[in-house]
C-alpha cells in the first residue's frame, strides 16, 4: 500500500500575529523598562491576570461592535471562555473578587490582549497594553494624575511631540441630546464617532445616516471627535496622538465609575489609561528615535584551543560576577575567524581570546570589534576597558 505524503507545513504566523526577533525585542523591553519606572514613581504596583476569562465576564461590557471582535470559544471542559479583549475588564473582575485591597488601589499591568481586528498599520490581533488605573477615588486629582503619568511616560520615551486630548462623556451625551437624537442611540452614535481615527469623516457620516440620523443632526454632533468607543466610560475621557507617523492614538482612557458594579462587585469609582506598546514601538522605529545596541552581550569569549577551555570558562564567570554580560562560543572546534564573524553579526563589541601565551601570563587578549584593535590585558584591565 502506498502511503500518501502529507503536504508541506506552511511555516507562517497567523494574520495579525507577529514574531519579535532580538533587535525588536530590545526596543520592546526598553519601552517596558522605562514605562515601569514611570508607573512605579507614581506609586502604582504591578498586577497580572490570566489570558483566558469566562465569557460572561467579558460579554456585555464593551458594546456590540467590540463584542464582534472577541475570541470566544468553548474549552475542553465545555466552558464558555474568551481571550481578554483589554486589561480593564479583567482588572475590574479582580477588584470585585478581592474586596479587601487597600483603597484607593493603584495598579499597572503590562500584558497582551486579543481582538479579531481588520489588521492594518498600528492595529494587530495580538497586542500589548500597558495600563495604569486608580480605583476608589472620585477626586479630579486622580484623573489629573493619570494625565501626568501619560505625559511623563511619553517624555521618558523621548517622543519629540504628542498631543493629549481631553473630553467628557457627560458633555458628549449633552451634545447628542441637544442635537435631538433619542437617548437609546447615544452609545451607538459615540461608537461611530470613535471610528474617525480609522475611517474618513464621510464614511462615519454615512454610518450615522444608516443608523437613522439626518444630516442636520450629524452636523450638530461632529465637533467633539474624542469619543472613546467603549461603553463603560462615564466621565472624563482622554487619548494621546502623535503627528508622525499617522498611526492613530497611542494612549486612551478615562473614568469608568460603574464597571465594577456591573460585574457584581463593589460600587467603586475608577479612572485610568492604556498605553499601546505596539504603536509606541512602531513610532520609535519609524522615527528612529533610539540607537540601541543590537545585543546586550558585551563580550564574546572565543575558544582558541580546546586545551584552554577551563581558563576561558573561569574568565567568563569572573566577568559575569562583575556584572558584565558574557557569551562563551559553544564549539571549541570552530576556527577563530568564524567566531569573530559570529560576534560581528550579533553586534558584540568585544571578543576575548585566551591562547597559550595569555594562559602563561595570566592575561587575555581583548579585540575591539568596531576598531579592530587588540590589547593584551589583565582581567582588571579588561573590566575597565569593557565598562568604559
Amino acid at each position: 500500500m502506498k502511503l500518501q505524503t502529507s503536504k508541506r507545513l506552511a511555516l507562517k504566523t497567523l494574520k495579525g500575529f507577529r514574531d519579535f526577533l532580538p533587535e525588536k525585542m530590545a526596543i520592546r523591553q526598553e519601552v517596558i523598562r522605562r514605562l515601569k519606572n514611570v508607573f512605579e514613581t507614581y506609586g502604582f504596583e504591578e498586577l497580572q491576570t490570566p489570558a483566558l476569562e469566562y465569557a460572561e465576564v467579558l460579554k456585555g461590557k464593551y458594546g456590540e461592535d467590540a463584542e464582534k471582535l472577541m475570541y470566544l470559544f468553548k474549552d475542553q471542559g465545555d466552558r464558555e471562555v474568551g481571550l481578554r479583549y483589554d486589561l480593564t475588564v479583567p482588572f475590574a473582575r479582580v477588584m470585585a473578587s478581592y474586596q479587601d485591597l487597600p483603597k484607593p488601589f493603584k495598579r499597572y499591568q503590562i500584558q497582551p490582549a486579543y481582538r479579531a481586528e481588520n489588521t492594518q498599520k498600528g492595529r494587530y490581533r495580538e497586542f500589548y497594553q500597558c495600563d495604569v488605573d486608580i480605583v476608589g477615588s472620585t477626586s479630579p486629582l486622580s484623573d489629573a494624575e493619570i494625565l501626568g503619568v501619560i505625559n511623563d511616560a511619553l517624555t521618558s520615551l523621548e517622543f519629540p511631540s504628542f498631543k493629549i486630548k481631553v473630553n467628557s462623556r457627560q458633555v458628549l451625551f449633552t451634545i447628542i441630546e441637544n442635537a435631538g437624537i433619542e437617548k437609546g442611540l447615544a452609545l451607538s452614535v459615540i461608537r461611530s464617532i470613535d471610528k474617525l481615527d480609522k475611517k474618513s469623516k464621510e464614511e462615519v457620516e454615512q454610518e450615522l445616516k444608516e443608523k437613522g440620523l439626518s444630516q442636520e443632526k450629524i452636523s450638530k454632533i461632529f465637533d467633539p471627535t474624542l469619543a472613546r468607543g467603549l461603553d463603560y466610560y462615564t466621565g472624563p475621557i482622554f487619548e494621546t496622538q502623535v503627528e508622525e507617523p499617522k498611526i492613530g492614538s497611542v494612549t486612551g482612557g478615562g473614568r469608568y465609575n460603574q464597571l465594577l458594579k456591573t460585574l457584581g462587585g463593589p460600587d467603586l469609582p475608577a479612572t485610568g489609561t492604556t498605553i499601546g506598546l505596539d504603536r509606541i514601538c512602531d513610532v520609535i522605529e519609524e522615527l528612529n528615535l533610539w540607537n540601541l545596541p543590537k545585543t546586550k552581550v558585551q563580550v564574546l569569549v572565543a575558544v582558541l584551543d580546546p586545551k584552554f577551555i577551563n581558563e576561558s570558562l573561569k574568565v567568563a564567570q569572573t566577568l559575569r560576577e562583575r556584572f558584565v554580560t558574557v557569551e562563551v562560543y559553544p564549539d571549541e572546534n570552530t576556527k577563530l575567524d568564524k567566531q569573530l564573524k559570529y560576534a560581528d553579526q550579533k553586534g558584540v563589541p568585544f571578543v576575548l581570546i585566551i591562547g597559550e601565551d595569555e594562559a602563561k601570563e595570566n592575561k587575555v587578549t581583548l579585540k575591539n570589534m568596531e576598531t579592530g584593535e587588540q590589547e593584551t590585558l589583565t582581567l582588571e584591565g579588561t573590566l575597565n576597558r569593557v565598562k568604559s
